[in-house]
């Protein structure tokens, strides 16, 4: 494994994939550019140093080959843009002769992208053979798509085995590594995780591992009605998962029997309409009135809840503890990201991931009071679950 802080890239084709799955309208105009941008720091750095950069990327999900609707053409002038002005064309594909050569005649501080992926099923199938013409392209692989490192596909994993003593991570993908290593691997005591989100189902393997790790545990969100439920409370309207009150009640013995600190909400703020116009009422999160729904923290839960982040050394945050979205159910979580904001003032690492809590961090202004902001989704809960990436491990050979 190689390190592209030292790589020699000069004169050197560097084969890159990135994630440059961004949305576009119906113009094809990218409606958001920020997967460009974090790849950004990757590409110029082999610019820099005498290579040029072969990117190489998926966008949307074409089913039967080449379609349009999923090609990259339309990035190509946007991408030069982000470069300055920089050359940057696009093959008429991904693998063969003609792309060869075209990766071989691009020069020093051009730049060449490869036609979308996923116009071939061996991409996701992880394809060995697909995997040895995409290596055909460049002398060195760089892997900068963390959003991807979970997926065993072609170029994310199983490329690396034409590039034994030329691969690397781009610095998106070993900024993400080193973050969340700081949460998962070397913390700094007390660690404090918010899990929220409206279902316990969808979170459950990431708690039972974060148990083993945590100090705090903060339960926020629809899924705090199925451990209120569990434990006899009357929760209304609200949401609740009937089939996972054996699992809250289970959560709740694995954290006592482990020392971990579970914080839920004791009151709530109920409404009797998922609305802005909606009526409200505090109340006792497990005496919320049949026709009325929690739909976010009540003021003494909100204050429970800062006082355990800002005594907090590191700070992992995933999934709001409200309907953020509408105003007069988004206090709760607001509430955590100005509380996370201030222990970060005081010292502690806060990583802020998965993509309703980045929407909650960009709607409240605050992403610059938090350390990490990981965009990752899926990769980002598997890795917090404990499981090995492949786009990972194979750049580092395991």
């Amino acid at each position: 494994m190689q390190n592209i802080s030292t790589y020699d890239f000069s004169g050197k084709k560097a084969l890159i994939r990135v994630d440059f799955n961004v949305p576009l309208n119906e113009n094809f105009e990218i409606t958001d550019d920020t997967r460009m941008r974090a790849a950004l720091p990757t590409i110029k750095k082999v610019i820099e140093k005498g290579g040029s950069p072969i990117i190489m990327s998926h966008l949307g999900r074409p089913k039967n080959g080449p379609e349009d609707k999923f090609s990259l053409k339309p990035l190509v002038a946007h991408l030069s843009e982000l470069l300055g002005g920089a050359t940057v064309k696009i093959a008429p594909d991904c693998i063969g002769d003609e792309v060869k050569a075209m990766a071989g005649d691009v020069q020093p501080g051009e730049v060449l992208i490869l036609e979308n992926l996923r116009f071939y099923k061996e991409e996701t199938k992880g394809d060995e053979g697909f995997a040895a013409k995409l290596a055909e392209n460049g002398d060195c692989w760089i892997n900068d798509a963390f959003g991807t490192a979970h997926r065993a596909h072609a170029s994310t994993a199983v490329i690396s085995k034409f590039f034994p003593n030329d691969k690397m991570f781009g610095f998106l993908i070993e900024s993400e590594v080193e973050s969340l290593d700081k949460v998962v691997k070397s913390p700094k005591r007390p660690l404090t995780a918010i899990m929220g989100g409206a279902k316990v189902s969808s979170k459950i393997t990431i708690i039972e591992n974060l148990l083993d790790k945590v100090d705090n545990l903060i339960l926020g969100g629809g899924m705090t009605y199925t451990f209120v439920k569990a434990n006899g409370g009357n929760v209304g309207n609200s949401i609740c998962e009937d089939d996972y009150l054996e699992t809250a009640k289970n959560i709740e013995k694995l954290a006592a029997e482990k020392g971990v600190n579970l914080v839920m909400a004791t009151d709530v703020l109920a409404a009797d309409d998922f609305s802005q116009d909606a009526n409200t009422q505090v109340v006792n999160a497990g005496n919320i009135p049949e026709g009325w729904e929690g739909l976010d923290a009540g003021p003494e839960s909100i204050a429970k809840f800062k006082e355990v982040l800002e005594n907090s050394g590191t700070i992992l945050w995933n999934g709001p503890v409200g309907v953020f979205e509408i105003e007069k159910f988004a206090e709760g979580s607001k509430a955590i990201g100005d509380a996370i904001v201030e222990a970060t003032k005081k010292g502690a690492f806060s990583l802020v991931g998965g993509g309703d809590s980045v929407a909650c961090v960009n709607k409240f202004g605050i992403a610059s009071g938090v350390s990490y902001i990981s965009t990752a989704g899926g990769a980002l809960l598997e890795y917090l679950e404990g499981k090995t990436l492949p786009g990972v491990a194979a750049v580092r050979g395991e």
